[in-house]
């Protein structure tokens, strides 16, 4: 089973390696990476090792208290951390604006856009923007953001001449709970036909295609930037706290299956930093290795589709 493959893969690294093993030695001084859901579990790991590592991390955050907590304990043991916190809330596209003007507006680089926010397993709601709430939090608030940065990456990929990398937080749950059509076009706001982890796993789809679509539109336009998704594997973290029964057997059971924070990082920072992927775009990861997925996940047609249908949602 996929949860215990723990052998090396050609990357040299494994689902037991940590966020620090795969970035041993890698120098990102002088580069500017968001990470978005920064607050907490991965989001706040991949933070701590990429400041480790030297780059300049913005911590964008909900939850400006608990980013707080985060910023102070990274810097406590890393004096030499840059590090700066914003607020975004990816479920409000109000929120997601202010936040990439604001950070236009502040003079920053941007190398790397980790879009690692989400939530899981909620009953059914509707955002800010009225779309239900997964799919927003998890997709449109990240596809928004990419698009509301991209130039901003560009103008540092040209000045730079160092590639820019984008990467989504994406899951296994792409393939292992989603609704047969994959995309449920006609109802995204249909509280009968609402299921919380099938439409969770259509949100991590949407992550896959945003990747692959991107990475098709940035190749068109000779841009040197890298776009891919990867599944971080099955972290003990508070995503599951929605889940009533099952977050009591992770929360008792998980260390002895699950992925630890450390571990659960690591293919962030992989893809992150890691000059073994550079050029590498349009690709999937999973323990800090090359992955496949299924054939949905490479549809272009539906990649297209969801670009489309995306923007109609998202435009003012």
């Amino acid at each position: 089973m996929w949860v215990f493959n723990r052998s090396k893969g050609r990357s040299g690294f494994s689902y037991s390696s940590t966020a620090e093993e795969v970035t041993d030695e890698i120098d990102g001084s002088g580069l500017t990476a968001i990470v978005t859901g920064a607050s907490s579990g991965i989001g706040a790991e991949t933070s701590r090792v990429l400041a480790l590592r030297g780059v300049h991390v913005i911590m964008a955050v909900r939850n400006i208290a608990a980013g707080k907590d985060v910023k102070e304990a990274i810097v406590k043991e890393i004096p030499a951390a840059k590090v700066d916190i914003m607020e975004l809330d990816l479920s409000s596209s109000a929120s997601v604006r202010k936040f990439a003007a604001d950070f236009m507006s502040s003079g920053h680089s941007l190398n790397m856009l980790i879009n690692n926010a989400g939530v899981v397993g909620i009953p059914f709601m509707l955002s800010k923007d009225n779309i239900e709430l997964q799919f927003a939090t998890n997709h449109l608030g990240h596809f928004l953001l990419t698009n509301l940065l991209l130039d901003k990456m560009k103008e540092t990929t040209r000045k730079t001449e160092r590639e820019g990398r984008i990467i989504n937080v994406s899951s296994v749950a792409y393939c292992m709970f989603t609704y047969r059509e994959g995309i449920r076009f006609g109802k995204i706001n249909d509280p009968k036909s609402y299921c919380s982890f099938w439409a969770y796993g259509q949100s991590k789809l949407a992550n896959i295609l945003h990747a692959y679509e991107l990475t098709r539109r940035l190749k068109e336009g000779g841009v040197e930037i890298t776009a891919n998704s990867l599944h971080p594997g099955t972290i003990t973290t508070n995503m599951f706290r929605h889940l009533g029964f099952f977050d009591g057997l992770v929360s008792k059971f998980g260390k002895f299956i699950f992925k630890n924070v450390q571990q659960g990082a690591s293919t962030t920072c992989y893809v992150a930093l890691h000059p073994q992927l550079k050029g590498i775009s349009g690709e999937y990861f999973c323990d800090n290795n090359l992955g496949t997925t299924t054939a949905i996940a490479r549809d272009m047609d539906l990649a297209k589709r969801l670009w489309d249908f995306s923007m109609e949602l998202v435009k003012e």
